[in-house]
């Protein structure tokens, strides 16, 4: 028999702080991405090759949101507070209960400001954080 798995995006749970984020928007709400090179290399002139790995663990993290979310508040009070006096870290735990995949970071903040637009309907808004000391559990 063929092994079946199932995803479910109400059991991925993610935690900015002791804030629960809620009001995702309905496609990808949740995107991580390395921010360093991983690997690179350099070739001397007579071929021999040298590579470097890359120790950063920084990640840059999306998250998209309805505009009703509630979280959309707690983000922008978080970047408020980074801007005034750089008091807007937090940590962030992003977990696939049935994946069993686990994300976590030891502090994170607001890069960027969601775009902020409206419509006839409502609209998502795209947060982008980093998150430094990353990892996958």
């Amino acid at each position: 028999m063929d092994r079946v798995t199932t995803y479910n995006p109400r059991k991925v749970t993610c935690a900015l702080g002791r804030h629960i984020a809620s009001g995702f928007a309905d496609d990808s709400f949740i995107t991580i991405e390395p921010a360093s090179d991983g690997t690179s290399y350099v070739i001397g002139a007579d071929g021999e090759m040298a590579r470097s790995v890359d120790p950063s663990r920084v990640y840059t993290l999306k998250l998209s949101l309805l505009q009703a979310s509630v979280t959309n508040k707690y983000l922008q009070k978080m970047y408020d507070k980074d801007k005034k006096d750089g008091s807007g870290t937090f940590h962030i735990n992003i977990h696939d209960i049935l994946g069993k995949e686990k994300f976590v970071g030891s502090v994170a903040w607001v890069a960027k400001q969601a775009s902020w637009s409206r419509g006839k309907t409502q609209n998502n808004r795209e947060w982008e954080l980093v998150v430094g000391e990353g990892y996958f559990k």
